[in-house]
């Protein structure tokens, strides 16, 4: 049987209100008591979801689209963007007024202050304008860069820098991986603790970057309320996630 359920935080655990229902919690609760582990897969930092983990008792959990995993408490695998690669990225943005923020596991630093594209994509997670410090990743490890721009540009970067990839979550800003890095590499590596396969392993996801994840699993769930993409790849979609969709579908896959 399946032995370890993913989910996705935004869109997918978390509604259009960036609330847990009710029923979600529920469902997750249900799904332990049968036996099943509990684990998120997120882009966001582990310091963004303290509230959730503690809320659902997961110690458990891919951050940073798979850059940040930690197994029982216990952090098993980190990666990032060599500093060299970052540097020419960020000097590039800089040229055409885009900026970046460097997140490592405690915090949150911007490159520049006040700068709308960055306080309207980090709005949407419920979260304040960043501190300042252009040169926070020179000191200190970071395992996730985020750069703002329009979808528009975003093929100016993948073309001046082929060795990462530019992966969106908000019409204005994307994440940048390492090539191959991905929610899915993340998973891997909990489940290689495991020493289980991914065919015993249950991914739920709504954004294009659940994708990997999505496509790697035993099976995979795609909210109604995600891209047509994500959608393309699932073996099941769930409802709308502020129509109960999770735990509808946890039932109708006998997971519940």
């Amino acid at each position: 049987m399946n032995k370890i359920l993913f989910f996705d935080v935004d869109g997918t655990l978390y509604n259009s209100e960036k609330k847990l229902p009710a029923s979600a919690k529920e469902a997750l609760l249900e799904a332990r008591h049968k036996g099943y582990e509990l684990a998120i897969a997120t882009g966001r930092a582990p310091f963004m979801i303290e509230p959730l983990l503690e809320e659902l008792a997961i110690d458990t959990y891919v951050t940073f689209n798979g850059q940040y995993v930690v197994y029982k408490g216990e952090v098993v695998y980190t990666n990032g963007i060599e500093k060299e690669e970052l540097t020419k990225i960020i000097a590039f943005g800089e040229a055409r007024n885009e900026p970046v923020v460097f997140l490592d596991d405690k915090r949150m630093i911007a490159s520049v202050g006040d700068h709308n594209m960055v306080a309207e994509s980090l709005n949407t997670l419920k979260y304040p304008y960043p501190v300042l410090d252009s040169s926070y990743y020179m000191h200190h490890a970071v395992y996730q860069t985020l750069i703002f721009m329009e979808e528009k540009d975003e093929p100016l970067y993948c073309e001046a820098f082929p060795n990462v990839q530019f992966v969106r979550w908000h019409r204005y800003s994307c994440d940048i991986l390492p090539k191959g890095g991905s929610k899915a590499l993340g998973i891997e590596k909990v489940l290689e603790r495991m020493g289980v396969t991914f065919q015993e392993a249950i991914a739920f996801g709504d954004g294009i970057n659940d994708m990997e994840m999505l496509q790697a699993v035993g099976t995979s769930v795609a909210m109604g309320n995600g891209h047509e993409r994500v959608k393309e790849v699932a073996h099941h979609i769930a409802d709308h996630v502020d129509q109960d969709g999770l735990a509808k579908i946890m039932r109708k896959l006998a997971i519940i």
